[in-house]
């Protein structure tokens, strides 16, 4: 399973994704991170980020999206621009009828440290050692989206439930379809 992990941020949007191989171990696919100029409206903020997400889904075409799921914050401003970008990255996989699934920081840091507390330098350290990694994944937003990935290869149901979209929702003729599309970008 190929999964994108995306950590929502109008200034700064952490994109890993990672593919799941036997044994709960993971693989690095690609990491990054997709940016906004501060100096724009937050439309064309919006715009840049939802440009770049796209891509991302097209070029790597995951099996899933994996999105950190936004909570309160003292910083309406923050929390605002958060939940746009969470929208955006929700819509770009619905719109491919990728499944979509919310984990909680809470949840991604006890998945991937075994403690939902953990401070973000032993997220980072153990996104380096779950991906052999040879340096820490930087920035953090970019390390927290590995992280999601990975806990959404371990922990796939998240807050939206699992399975995202129900098994007869999709014709055999669609799921075809959608397979091909998937293995289509792989090859592409």
């Amino acid at each position: 399973m190929r999964v994108l992990g995306v950590d929502p941020g109008l200034t700064r949007c952490g994109l890993g994704v990672v593919d799941g191989l036997p044994g709960r171990r993971a693989r690095l696919v690609a990491v990054g991170v997709a940016r906004s100029e501060v100096g724009l409206d937050v439309d064309q903020r919006l715009l840049a980020i939802e440009r770049q997400v796209e891509e991302w889904i097209e070029e790597h075409g995951p099996d899933a999206v994996a999105v950190e799921r936004v909570f309160a914050q003292h910083n309406v401003s923050t929390v605002m621009g958060t939940a746009q970008v969470a929208g955006i990255a929700m819509v770009a996989a619905a719109r491919r009828r990728i499944p979509v699934a919310l984990h909680t920081p809470s949840e991604v840091k006890a998945a991937v440290t075994g403690n939902g507390r953990a401070e973000k330098a032993q997220v980072q350290t153990m996104v380096a050692r779950l991906l052999s990694l040879d340096e820490l994944p930087r920035p953090a937003d970019a390390a927290d989206a590995l992280a999601l990935a990975v806990c959404h290869l371990w922990r796939p149901a998240g807050a939206l439930g699992a399975p995202q979209r129900a098994p007869g929702s999709m014709t055999s003729a669609q799921r075809a379809w959608a397979a091909a599309e998937q293995a289509a970008r792989r090859r592409g």
